[in-house]
C-alpha cells in the first residue's frame, strides 16, 4: 500500500470551537474551519446512532463537492435519555428542562464522524455512557444561566464548568467533548494516513 503524503489540506466542516480546538490545539494540526448549515432533523424511526453518522456525513460531504483534494471532516453529536433524543438548546428555559432529564441519570453521548476526500468516504459512530450526579434544581438553574451549554448537545459541556455535574463516564471522553479522536484516527488510515504520519504534523509545515 502507498501511503499518501501528510500535506493534505485538511477541513473542519464544523463552526464548533471545541472540535477546533482539539484538532489544532491538542494534534498541532492545521485546519481550516468551514461551517456548512444543514437542517439537523431526525428522520422518523431513524436510530440515535444513525442519525449522528447521517448528519455528520451531509456535513462533509456538503463542503467535499467544493473541495475534492481535501479531507473535510464532519461530525454530529446526540444525547439520549430515557429513548429522547436531545440536540442543542433553543434558548435557557430548554437547556434547563434538558439538564433536568439528564440530573441524577446516565446517558448516551452519541458522535457520528465522517471524513470525504472526492469520491471517497469513511464513517462511524462513537457512543458514550455518561452519569449525571443528582443536584438540586438551584443548582441546574445556576448552571443554565451561565451559558456555557447554549450551543451543545444535552446543555452541558464537560470540558468546562459542567464537569462537576459528571460523576461518571464509561467510553471516549473526547466524544462528550464532541471529537472523539480515537475513532478519527482509524477512519484518517482508510485514506492512507498512518498514525505516525498524525503524529508528525507541524502547524506552518503540513496540514496533515
Amino acid at each position: 500500500m502507498t501511503t499518501r503524503s501528510c500535506t493534505t489540506e485538511v477541513i473542519l466542516a464544523s463552526a464548533s470551537p471545541r472540535r477546533h480546538r482539539l484538532l489544532e490545539e491538542m494534534l498541532n494540526w492545521s485546519i481550516k474551519v468551514m461551517p456548512v448549515s444543514i437542517e439537523e432533523h431526525l428522520l422518523p424511526k431513524e436510530a440515535p446512532t444513525e442519525s449522528a453518522k447521517r448528519l455528520a456525513l451531509l456535513k462533509a460531504s456538503a463542503i467535499a463537492v467544493r473541495f475534492p483534494e481535501c479531507l473535510v471532516i464532519g461530525a454530529d453529536t446526540l444525547v439520549v435519555v430515557d429513548k429522547t433524543v436531545l440536540g442543542k438548546p433553543h434558548d435557557r428555559h430548554e437547556a434547563l428542562q434538558m439538564l433536568k432529564k439528564l440530573n441524577g441519570k446516565k446517558h448516551l453521548v452519541v458522535t457520528g464522524v465522517a471524513i470525504c476526500r472526492g469520491d471517497e468516504i469513511a464513517s462511524d459512530v462513537e457512543v458514550t455512557e455518561v452519569e449525571f450526579r443528582n443536584t438540586s434544581e438551584e443548582a441546574l438553574v445556576r448552571y443554565a444561566e451561565l451559558g456555557e451549554g447554549d450551543d451543545k448537545a444535552g446543555a452541558y459541556a464537560i470540558q468546562g464548568k459542567g464537569a462537576l455535574l459528571v460523576r461518571s463516564i464509561k467510553g471516549c471522553y473526547y466524544n462528550v467533548v464532541g471529537m472523539p479522536l480515537y475513532l478519527l484516527s482509524v477512519l484518517l488510515e482508510q485514506f492512507d494516513i498512518p498514525l505516525t504520519c498524525q503524529w508528525r504534523c507541524e502547524r506552518d509545515e503540513v496540514a496533515l
